[in-house]
């Protein structure tokens, strides 16, 4: 198990930009995210994230759950389907459970589609991701235009990761975003997001 710990931020078009020209060397990621849960949305009640994502050219299937500390256990295989990528989740060593709760079936509910540019950054002896998104939520046959920044800890401690996502926002004027996109996106589909 791969465990996620990250800060988001709302941002603007412009914000991003200035940040993109502050560090400079992003690389960049065309994604297109469908997200998916049982018809009487069990993974939702248990705080569970199933996902397909396209990332430029290769398709990857994703769990998350959430974890005591506020991380989220987090598997990834690469796949060319869901029903393919299920298995290899399990054998990465996905929770057994998902097998008995998907048994029902699954339906995507909702979705996102955006550019992330991403670069590795170091800080106080800690590799992070620093990613840049700008694209769509869907839902409910809507789309919301969003951008946010992600700073995503990949080693070292994660008081170093809220110290860099700390300095970043007061020196960009960003707002901490609470909720995932697959928060966000679900409730654009129930007809409840926020517009902005």
């Amino acid at each position: 198990m791969g465990r996620e710990f990250e800060k988001k931020y709302r941002a603007s078009a412009g914000a991003l930009d200035a940040v993109r020209q502050r560090y400079g060397g992003f690389a960049a990621i065309h994604m297109a995210t469908t997200y998916y849960d049982t018809p009487d949305r069990e993974l939702s009640r248990r705080r569970w994230t199933l996902r397909q994502r396209q990332e430029n050219d290769r398709t990857v299937c994703t769990l998350k759950i959430p974890l005591p500390d506020g991380s989220r256990g987090e598997w990834e295989v690469v796949s060319p389907s869901l029903d393919a990528g299920i298995p290899g989740l399990l054998a990465a060593g996905a929770p057994k459970e998902l097998t008995e709760i998907i048994s029902a079936g699954l339906e995507p509910v909702c979705g996102a589609r955006f550019l992330r540019l991403a670069k590795a950054v170091s800080h106080e002896n800690a590799v992070l991701e620093l990613a840049l998104d700008s694209g769509e939520l869907l839902g409910g046959g809507s789309a919301l235009p969003f951008w946010e920044i992600e700073v995503e800890l990949k080693s070292g401690s994660d008081q170093a990761a809220e110290r860099f996502g700390e300095a970043l926002r007061q020196e960009f004027h960003l707002t901490e975003e609470p909720e995932s996109k697959f928060q966000r996106a679900r409730k654009l589909a129930n007809g409840r997001e926020r517009h902005v």
